[in-house]
């Protein structure tokens, strides 16, 4: 959609604000739970400067149960719909069901998050019937199973092998490559080595000239190297954008934006307004 491609076309970071309304989620479930909650943080991270918002309703944490389609469109719908009556930001919607992704594009939003990369029956149809942007995100095994041992031959082969076999398919399918979106999966099959070396191996996946998004605040990787997961979420994401994200997904969307504002400043030797970034 229109929204998220003038987005594209910066050339700053962007970020990506997560919004749980959720019971479970791993660092944030039940905070905003409730609508008024949702939508009162959803403003709140926009007010920070919050250039998305990711609305998820089932949670994708390690162990997390899933939940059928019904419950998960009662958490997100009525989110969507106030959000979007309220402000005209970009809305991301975090979901792997077919159905919530149709229900989801008749409110207007702009993307499709997915951590299982349009594996859902129908899920690519619904897709391409639209003309919303879909983030395609690498994920080994379920929520249920996926860091019991993961294992990889070759971690960023394999990965690589993921991405060309969706974006052929989404492209068989009418999803066409301007719209396409691809994010590693930290924390998602990965052990702890795994995400550091996919932070700094990000840089091969540039050969798919495609927007790229990671999502690695306050995960358990970082928790394992220090308690301060505010800062230490930060220095990951400068680590990510370094090394050729595009996208932060996070939670902490005004101090991480202070801290990408100072790296861009930094890296381009000159003092920036923000607005006129481009």
């Amino acid at each position: 959609m229109a929204r998220i491609a003038a987005l594209l076309e910066q050339k700053r970071p962007l970020v990506m604000g997560i919004l749980n309304v959720t019971p479970d989620s791993f660092s944030d479930g039940g905070e905003f739970f409730s609508l008024s909650q949702a939508i009162d943080h959803a403003l709140c991270m926009e007010e920070s400067g919050a250039d998305i918002i990711d609305i998820g309703g089932e949670s994708t944490r390690p162990g997390a149960s899933s939940i059928s389609e019904t419950e998960e469109l009662s958490r997100v719908i009525p989110v969507i719909e106030q959000l979007r009556s309220v402000s005209d930001i970009p809305i991301s919607v975090d979901t792997s069901k077919s159905k919530v992704m149709k229900e989801a594009l008749s409110c207007d939003i702009d993307l499709i998050n997915d951590v299982t990369g349009l594996q859902d029956l129908g899920a690519m149809e619904v897709l391409a019937g639209s003309d919303a942007y879909v983030c395609l995100v690498h994920m080994k095994g379920t929520p249920q199973n996926m860091q019991a041992n993961p294992f990889y031959d070759d971690l960023i082969g394999d990965i690589k092998d993921f991405f060309w076999d969706r974006i052929r398919t989404c492209q068989k399918k009418g999803i066409t490559l301007d719209r396409l979106i691809i994010d590693v999966g930290f924390g998602f099959g990965k052990t702890p080595e795994h995400n550091l070396k996919l932070i700094n191996r990000l840089e091969g996946f540039g050969e798919f000239r495609l927007p790229l998004m990671v999502g690695i605040s306050r995960k358990n990787t970082i928790k394992k190297i220090t308690e301060d997961v505010l800062p230490g979420s930060i220095a990951a994401g400068l680590a990510a954008l370094k090394n050729g994200a595009k996208i932060l997904r996070v939670h902490d969307v005004g101090e991480t934006l202070a801290a990408v504002k100072v790296w861009e400043s930094i890296s381009r030797e000159m003092l920036l307004d923000w607005r006129k970034v481009l």
